[in-house]
């Protein structure tokens, strides 16, 4: 019984870990942000109420058919801060089959 609480109580710490808001850029400096971004390596950022991004601190995060692009995010005091990098499909020049 007492091991079936312990599971229990892992499960609920493991679920309000994950329910964390996102961080919010329109309200937070351009230096909070990158600061966010170079603490945790990758996070999801709400760049407005209906919107999010994934950003990453190093260029090399995006691989296989993906490659990275800048992620310039409106922040407070800047409306284009550069927080780090996204991931993005490549380009296909048109000279691919379908």
């Amino acid at each position: 019984m007492r091991s079936s609480a312990i599971i229990v109580c892992l499960a609920l710490v493991t679920t309000m870990a994950n329910a964390q808001p996102r961080p919010y850029t329109p309200e937070l400096s351009c230096a909070a942000v990158r600061g966010i971004v170079a603490r945790q390596g990758a996070v999801v950022l709400a760049t407005s109420p209906n919107a999010y991004e994934r950003v990453f601190l190093d260029s090399g995060a995006c691989q296989g058919e993906v490659t990275s692009a800048p992620a310039f995010e409106p922040t407070l005091d800047d409306p284009n801060c550069f927080a780090g990098y996204r991931c993005k499909q490549r380009n296909n020049d048109g000279t691919g089959t379908k």
